[in-house]
């Protein structure tokens, strides 16, 4: 790859450009940024969840409606991170994930300040491209602050923070909710975020730029592709009419196949069909898909269950809710050590097996179970996914060329946030066609994820034998 020169001739990477890292206290300020801005913007993927009931009261929806407040901004996400993820290798990646950070904290401020769920949701949106430009290029960045020697330690350090804040949004959501009402949970953002800003503005390095012009066309069909898929099954849960679903289906598959179309022959395309073609890296981000779709399957209706069938308030429901990262947080660095030694199919296997267990464990909950019942499930559920996060995503980063580093992040943070996004969809579809047992029904849906997740985990450990 060429990049341009002092006079905007292709020519070497400009001398300014780190080419090993940065320097040790330069390094610790910009990974305090990243991990800053990328704690914010998956935090609020789920910290709006424990309080979905609570606004959908204040705001005078149904549930099925609220579930707006989590999808719009999945969804917003979810559309825009290959586009912006290819733009960071075109005008480099710091400038993509400073932006994203100035737009994170006006969504936020915007959020705080709604008064319906129409306001609610479009802040959300423009909050959601915010988090785009930061999950995009966030482990891109990670090549140009950590020495190539490191480069594994910063991966799986990244890891555990994603996985970490995915998990801890309940028990955060819960401290808020116990000292003010829900806009706050907006509202924090905006003073962390202004403090990340500042240490990107200064911290950050500049990385390599292509030279190449942006395939608008490509991030059209790709922002289309993702956003017609998440409406087409989101249409399914609010039971829309059939010519609506007909249409968004074939609309879908249409911008898919244009898409795929498009990719094929290019160097860096928008869409990494490339990185695709490489048979560890394609199962890794169909692993990741599934995992996530059950997490959030018992995310977002773990909290109906708990404060619609057991009783018990927000605050409470955010505190039965924390042994699952606190499972995480035993687990994970665990998991990060083992991954050297052990093979990230085995281990992802044997977590999305005691992610499924914990699932169907609280599927079979009695009418009225003691707290100590849940907390132990919802404790296996997180040591299940802690032992399968951190390697699976070391794994799909590593197995991905340097030089397609923008493409690689990208799509490991597509690969989570399709999942999320089909998760939560999912979840209002079920709560539709189960009513007083969607909660229940949401546990066992999730567990079959887990499983068939495990089953592609283990076949990566023959792809590698392949490989090897």
């Amino acid at each position: 790859m060429q990049y341009p020169g002092a006079d905007g001739s292709a020519g070497h990477v400009a001398p300014t450009i780190e080419e090993d890292g940065l320097p040790g206290p330069r390094r610790y300020w910009a990974m305090a940024t990243i991990f800053l801005g990328i704690s914010m913007a998956v935090l609020d993927g789920t910290i709006s969840n424990v309080a979905l009931p609570t606004i959908a009261r204040d705001l005078h929806v149904s549930p099925a409606s609220s579930i707006w407040v989590v999808n719009a901004y999945q969804l917003a996400i979810t559309v825009s991170l290959l586009p912006l993820a290819s733009l960071g290798e075109i005008v480099g990646y710091q400038r993509v994930y400073r932006a994203g950070l100035v737009l994170f904290v006006v969504g936020s401020l915007l959020c705080s300040l709604s008064g319906s769920l129409v306001g609610l949701t479009l802040a959300r949106v423009l909050q959601g491209f915010g988090a785009a430009g930061i999950m995009s290029v966030n482990a891109a960045l990670l090549r140009f602050i950590y020495p190539k020697r490191h480069l594994g330690r910063s991966i799986g350090l990244n890891a555990m923070v994603v996985a970490l804040a995915t998990a801890v949004g309940p028990t955060v959501a819960a401290g808020i909710l116990s000292l003010a009402n829900w806009p706050w949970l907006f509202a924090v953002n905006v003073p962390i975020g202004i403090v990340a800003v500042l240490i990107a503005i200064t911290s950050l390095p500049r990385t390599p730029v292509a030279v190449r012009p942006f395939d608008t066309l490509s991030a059209l069909l790709s922002a289309a592709t993702f956003g017609l898929l998440i409406v087409s099954i989101d249409s399914v849960g609010h039971k829309s009419d059939m010519p609506l679903l007909i249409a968004t289906t074939v609309a879908t598959l249409a911008c898919g196949i244009l898409l795929v179309r498009r990719q094929f022959g290019q160097a860096a395309p928008l869409l990494p069909i490339d990185l695709l073609r490489i048979p560890i890296f394609a199962l890794s981000i169909a692993t990741s898909v599934m995992s996530f779709a059950a997490q959030m399957l018992a995310f977002v209706s773990l909290p109906f269950y708990i404060q619609n069938t057991l009783g018990h308030s927000e605050v409470q429901t955010g505190l039965l809710l924390t042994p699952w990262p606190l499972a995480l947080v035993v687990v994970a660095p665990m998991a990060g050590r083992l991954s050297d030694r052990v093979p990230a199919g085995l281990l992802g296997a044997l977590g999305l097996v005691a992610l499924a267990a914990g699932l169907l464990l609280i599927a079979a909950l009695p009418a009225h179970p003691d707290n100590v019942a849940l907390i132990w499930r919802l404790a296996l559920c997180g040591a299940g996914f802690g032992l399968f996060q951190t390697p699976n995503n070391r794994t799909m980063l590593l197995s991905a060329p340097r030089s397609r580093a923008g493409g690689a992040s990208g799509m490991l943070s597509t690969a989570r946030l399709l999942g999320q996004t089909s998760g939560a969809a999912l979840v209002a579809m079920i709560f539709l066609l189960t009513h007083d047992h969607g909660s229940t029904a949401c546990m066992e849906v999730g567990a079959a994820f887990a499983l068939v997740a495990a089953i592609i985990s283990l076949s990566r450990l023959g792809t590698a034998r392949t490989s090897g």
